[in-house]
């Protein structure tokens, strides 16, 4: 159980570098492109916990071109702003990881 939670905080970290440099490479393709349409959307959850919901709230904040607005931990919906629309799932691809470590 424990080796299993390591893996997946393993994978997580990777997974968040990941998306941290895709979308810094995104956003500066965008600012140079001047294809802004800032939007705020309601991204609803799986995970229960509220410490989980803060760590991908805090996830997205540290991605580039977004940012948690606001988290209700009973609905379980964070409010995100983002620098242009896009998919719900392109934006917290790693709660999956988050899930299974600490769910």
């Amino acid at each position: 159980m424990f080796l299993r939670r390591v893996y997946y905080g393993i994978l997580y970290f990777l997974d968040l570098i990941y998306e941290i440099i895709k979308a810094t490479c995104d956003v500066s393709k965008r600012v140079f492109n001047k294809d802004i349409d800032p939007v705020v959307i309601d991204i609803h959850t799986e995970l229960e916990r509220t410490v989980s919901q803060t760590i991908l709230a805090n996830s997205i904040s540290l991605t580039p071109g977004t940012l948690s607005v606001d988290l209700d931990p009973e609905s379980q919906i964070i409010k995100v702003a983002i620098i242009a629309p896009r998919d719900v799932k392109d934006v917290i691809p790693f709660e999956p990881y988050i899930k299974e470590m600490l769910e």
